[in-house]
């Protein structure tokens, strides 16, 4: 692996230094020298500066929940995170990502989270282990750096396929093997989708038994719980079982309460946590500031629909006895893949589609396509997954911006964009989560005042991924920085403009590099897989 290109040395003159502990902002001049802060104080002098009066520099922003595990290897230039301040992004979530795999499970894996990632064509999927893929990340390096969960879905396709049981003895050792391993290559923790297949498939003793691999090694758990609608505490409370049985630490993936069912119930999810915290229970957790969801398509089907595989799925599509059958689960009893809740095709939204034939979908939500076609909205459904071969990504109507504000009041929180960066209109949470964190939130709104925002998105993410050097403003730790106009700083993407960039953020370094100046993006691919390791020294 090439060593990282030499940092140069740079200097900050009169910044407002808000340093990512919660603690008032200063102002100072700060020295950035071969990748590290070397240097704060109330004036430095020598050398050429960067004028930053005027500008709070702050650590830069850490994504907890990052769909760019292809995207960083396809696009250097990465402007969707790269804009908005972010310097590390935490990838492997949901329980499905591409390592590790082997040759029969990465064509599935491709295949189903298409919509998550999208799946270039010619692409060299020359990895197989996690090891191997963070190699890959860093073999040209990056625009930012990257973390990785081992995904307990991913695990679970090796040793069981799509099957619907529980694992025997020997394997589920092989899966604590693989989880063992996976860690021991560098992932910081493991994620899981309980929400999707196979992940959905795990007992809660499956998931302890996993989790206690963890813990041994200092890692932690990041759930896609079960719900987020009907049930959906309870399956948070399940989480917190989990956790304190197994002895490891818990971060909650995009914690919100969403649906008609959890308007106002913000409060029970708080008193949860805290009532876990108290108990001795590790607990962190992260959102993102907006209000529909998104995931793909296909994920709303009954989780049964899923035991052969994406193969599977679309022959069951093609099945009009199985579609009565899936039919009558999602509009009437509420599928485990719409979160137990019977589906509002006035609140799925299409937002991609794999095949360009299909782009007279996005934008329009089920229903309207229906109307417009004088058509049952379930065929207009079920057409479209078939005929897209499950590759069309939706948003999903279902938000509360009390439950929102709520939440990312919490101590333990921090920020996740959850962002898919593919397809023809993505949330906008891609392009705009850490400006509309620090905007909109913080100045507009008042939730959190500057400081305390820029601790969530920063300190706290830090302390949750054990990085002992990174996520303050301190001598020695990593000169992952972000330069930003407090006044002006804004989201600017919309959901009919979901890639615009936000305004703001001028300057952006990782690892001592700036990826970008005065507003604009440079060439530099400094960024690094940070594996676990006792310090978060790149590999």
């Amino acid at each position: 692996m090439p060593p990282l290109p030499k940092p140069p040395t740079t200097l900050l003159r009169g910044a407002t230094v808000v340093d990512g502990t919660g603690a008032p902002g200063y102002r100072a001049d700060v020295r950035l020298a071969e990748g590290r802060i070397a240097e704060i104080a109330p004036t430095i002098t020598g050398g050429p500066a960067i004028d930053a009066a005027g500008l709070v520099l702050a650590p830069g922003f850490i994504d907890m929940h990052a769909h760019s595990d292809l995207a960083l290897l396809t696009d250097p230039e990465h402007l969707a995170k790269v804009g908005q301040g972010v310097t590390l992004e935490v990838l492997g979530q949901d329980g499905l990502s591409y390592a590790p795999v082997d040759e029969t499970t990465l064509g599935r894996i491709r295949r189903q989270i298409a919509g998550w990632n999208g799946d270039p064509a010619g692409f060299d999927w020359n990895w197989r282990s996690v090891g191997e893929y963070l190699d890959r990340l860093g073999a040209t390096g990056t625009a930012v750096n990257a973390c990785y969960l081992v995904p307990h879905g991913s695990v679970r396709m090796l040793v069981l396929g799509y099957e619907d049981r529980a694992p025997s003895e020997s394997e589920l050792e092989r899966m604590r093997a693989l989880i063992r391993t996976g860690m021991a290559e560098g992932a910081v923790g493991m994620s899981c989708g309980l929400g999707y297949t196979p992940g959905m498939y795990a007992s809660t003793g499956e998931l302890k038994a996993l989790s206690r691999v963890v813990a041994e090694l200092g890692g932690f758990l990041a759930p896609h719980h079960r719900s987020y609608g009907a049930g959906a505490l309870e399956a948070y409370a399940e989480m917190v079982e989990v956790c304190e049985d197994s002895g490891c630490a818990l971060h909650l993936s995009h914690a919100t309460m969403n649906f008609g069912v959890n308007k106002g119930r913000a409060g029970e999810l708080l008193a949860l946590i805290d009532a876990a915290t108290a108990r001795g229970c590790d607990l962190t957790l992260d959102t993102y500031p907006y209000l529909p969801g998104s995931t793909t398509l296909g994920a709303l089907l009954p989780g049964w629909t899923s035991a052969d595989g994406p193969d599977g799925v679309l022959r069951l599509l093609a099945d009009p006895e199985a579609c009565r059958a899936i039919r009558h689960t999602m509009e009437v009893d509420g599928s485990d893949g719409c979160h137990g809740v019977p589906v509002d095709w006035e609140t799925i939204r299409i937002s991609g589609v794999g095949d360009p034939a299909f782009t007279d979908r996005v934008g329009r939500t089920v229903a309207q396509i229906a109307q417009d076609e004088a058509r049952e909205a379930f065929e207009v459904y079920r057409d479209l997954l078939v005929a897209d071969r499950l590759a069309t990504t939706i948003l999903q109507l279902v938000g509360h911006e009390e439950n929102v504000q709520a939440i990312m009041r919490h101590p333990a929180h921090t920020g996740g964009s959850d962002g898919l960066l593919v397809g023809t209109r993505p949330h906008p949470r891609a392009w705009g989560t850490f400006p509309r964190f620090l905007g909109h939130y913080s100045r507009d709104l008042g939730v959190l005042g500057l400081e305390e925002m820029i601790a969530h998105l920063t300190g706290n993410a830090a302390r949750r991924l054990r990085l002992r050097d990174r996520g303050l403003i301190r001598p020695g730790y990593a000169a992952d920085v972000v330069l930003f106009d407090p006044h002006t700083v804004r989201d600017t993407a919309t959901f009919d403009q979901p890639r615009a960039r936000p305004e703001g953020i001028e300057y952006v370094f990782v690892n001592g590099v700036p990826v970008l100046a005065q507003g604009r993006r440079t060439d530099a691919t400094p960024g690094r897989a940070l594996r676990r390791t006792s310090r978060s020294d790149t590999a």
